[in-house]
């Protein structure tokens, strides 16, 4: 088995397009437009679907809003250099809801962003 995808709802593709691409650096893999059941799928990432996982925005065209469920934790990127990519997501508009720093009770430096729709995505240091 492979992991391929996680699906987020989103309630403005444009939005969701330009924060994934330009505040995060994804890139936009493949697009699906469904007009028989109103919807359109994005695919975003950083690697070819085939080469690794990718978020897939799924745009009802009738759906202005949703409730953030409470089983639902975060999406976690990895990043080479926490504090410059924080430093670059603010300057890009991003809202860092936890800035950069240790773990709580441990050594791994994390933070925080939350997308257009409230999503949070939670940035990992990648060891040196």
């Amino acid at each position: 088995m492979k992991f391929l995808h996680t699906m987020i709802r989103v309630t403005d593709l444009d939005k969701s397009i330009e924060f994934y691409t330009k505040v995060l650096g994804m890139r936009v893999l493949d697009r699906m437009e469904n007009p028989d059941y109103r919807y359109t799928l994005v695919f975003v990432g950083y690697e070819h679907q085939a080469d690794g996982a990718t978020i897939e925005l799924t745009y009802n065209w009738d759906t202005h809003e949703y409730e953030m469920g409470t089983a639902f934790g975060h999406l976690a990127l990895g990043v080479d250099d926490i504090y410059a990519a924080c430093d670059k997501i603010q300057a890009l508009g991003g809202n860092i809801t936890r800035e950069p720093g240790p773990l709580k009770g441990g050594t791994t430096h994390i933070a925080f962003v939350k997308d257009p729709d409230g999503y949070p995505i939670e940035l990992v240091q990648l060891s040196k």
